[in-house]
């Protein structure tokens, strides 16, 4: 038997091999579900900016739907059914468009997930760009382009949380229902539990999203108006996009890279 293995070294592999290694590999599901709790902060910053100034949500389309239903009824009174309508349709294009994408490329790949966010982040920042540069309509009831463009920028990209949470197996976390929450909390028989993993995801929803609205009800009162709140969560997306880079890689996914490189 030979003292010594004359086989030879793999060689180290480039920085440009461990980052696409890196990329590649699906996240760990394991407390994403933080990460999901803390897009309702988001959301609640962004739709009580929009209802606030816009008379619309951008989010939570359900009150999206009953205003639509109300300005069909008589259409004449006000514009919100329209500015709704705008944003529910947005919310579906948006949600059509954002699943197709992860089940085409990888439903938790590290890239896939950063580039939805980053793409999410784009969106609110354009919009946020949008409503900087024009004036603040004066009339509630204006629907120029300056009013429809910022809210379907929004709407598109909100699906995009709601969709994650499908991707990573954490449905009842979608970040724009609050209702089926409420319900499931209240219901569940194990609430004063001391140890219960989803009555905690269930009350964090709610308290992120009312720390969001309220901080996005602080900010439109400011210089900068609705501008302000898009700004935040265009940050706030970032932040998001940035743990994502640094978020534990699955094992099985780990498993796979060792057996095929």
């Amino acid at each position: 038997m030979p003292l010594l293995d004359n086989r030879p070294l793999k060689p180290p592999r480039s920085a440009l091999s461990r980052w696409r290694r890196h990329m590649t590999t699906d996240v760990s599901r394991d407390w994403a579900d933080v990460i999901l709790v803390f897009c309702y902060l988001i959301t609640g910053l962004l739709d009580s900016a929009s209802i606030s100034v816009w008379g619309s949500f951008v989010s939570m389309q359900t009150g999206n739907t009953v205003y639509i239903g109300l300005g069909l009824s008589a259409p004449a009174e006000s514009t919100r059914w329209i500015k709704s309508g705008v944003s529910l349709l947005s919310f579906c294009l948006g949600s059509f468009l954002f699943s197709r994408y992860h089940r085409f490329f990888g439903q938790t790949k590290r890239w896939v997930l950063c580039a939805s966010f980053s793409a999410q982040l784009v969106l609110t920042a354009i919009a946020a760009g949008l409503v900087t540069a024009a004036p603040p309509p004066k009339d509630p009831e204006d629907i120029g382009w300056y009013v429809l463009a910022p809210i379907a920028l929004v709407a598109f990209q909100s699906c995009g949380q709601a969709v994650a949470s499908r991707a990573l197996k954490y449905n009842a976390l979608t970040s724009v229902v609050l209702t089926s929450i409420y319900c499931d909390l209240f219901s569940d028989a194990e609430l004063f539990a001391l140890r219960n993993v989803e009555r905690n995801r269930r009350a964090g929803a709610p308290l992120f999203l009312l720390a969001g609205a309220l901080a996005g009800g602080v900010l439109v009162r400011g210089s900068l108006g609705v501008a302000a709140a898009l700004w935040t969560a265009a940050a706030l997306k970032g932040g998001v996009v940035l743990v994502w880079l640094v978020w534990p890689v699955d094992p099985a996914s780990g498993i796979r890279w060792k057996q095929y490189a």
